[in-house]
């Protein structure tokens, strides 16, 4: 497919947004990922929902190959829509689907659209990519990332460490930031084994420039150790669960003066 001579096209926001090949409808819970530095949401991630709350999968395991592409389409026009209807001030942190973007500039079209309508600053837009899953074409990530940092966007890896490691895809295009799996967070207070494999993940992304996210946080233990170490970012239960439709504030524990 040639580029796209534009890449803002209302028209085109229209017709993705409208859920065509979709015979569901869906919503989205916000959890927020909070700088414990400052005490503040850093940003709120879109957690795909039914449309009375139900669980991702119930969401999730109706997506397939036939409509992929419209279903990543709607979720990104649903969750800028939400978000700027409910206010948000934070950044927005959106899950995409890499086999549903056969060209970046072209499929980004429907979001930069749909911020102009809603009036969300895109600047404020994090594309959030799921490392667990296995994807055949590391240049075609490469591609993504690339073009969504050259026009102006963040990027993440969820879930780094749940198996599917890309350190190909750190050294070709690093994302800005790295979203540890919780696999790797779950009691890392108590397991050193956990504990060398994210101290090399923290000097590895100190030294490309990005920024890591502790994700799944349930207790306090675990959050003091990850703090210990100079990350700021965290996500989890033990600061705020997600919320259905709503932007929740978080609570930030006290860890007394070691922290």
């Amino acid at each position: 497919m040639e580029r796209p001579e534009v890449l803002f096209d209302e028209s085109h926001c229209g017709q993705c947004a409208c859920g065509e090949g979709l015979d569901f409808q869906f919503s989205f819970a916000y959890q927020p990922i909070v700088d414990v530095f400052d005490e503040s949401v850093f940003a709120y991630e879109a957690l795909v929902r039914g449309t009375g709350g139900e669980s991702a999968w119930s969401v999730l395991s109706q997506v397939n190959e036939q409509n992929r592409y419209s279903f990543d389409q709607v979720c990104r026009v649903k969750a800028v829509k939400l978000a700027a209807r409910l206010g948000m001030k934070a950044m927005l942190s959106i899950n995409f689907m890499p086999n549903a973007v056969y060209q970046a500039e072209y499929c980004i079209r429907t979001t930069l659209a749909a911020a102009k309508t809603y009036n969300f600053d895109t600047r404020k837009i994090i594309f959030e990519l799921t490392e667990g899953e296995d994807l055949s074409s590391v240049d075609h990530l490469v591609s993504i990332i690339k073009a969504y940092q050259g026009m102006g966007f963040s990027t993440a890896i969820d879930d780094f460490g749940a198996g599917f490691s890309r350190y190909n895809l750190m050294t070709a295009s690093p994302p800005d930031l790295l979203k540890l799996d919780m696999g790797l967070i779950r009691d890392i207070d108590r397991e050193p084994n956990k504990q060398a494999v994210v101290n090399g993940i923290i000097t590895m992304m100190t030294q490309l420039g990005g920024r890591i996210v502790a994700e799944g946080v349930e207790s306090v233990e675990e959050y003091a150790w990850l703090r210990t170490r100079g990350i700021r970012l965290f996500q989890g239960y033990l600061f705020a669960r997600p919320v259905f439709e709503t932007l929740p504030e978080p609570c930030f524990p006290d860890i007394g003066q070691g922290g």
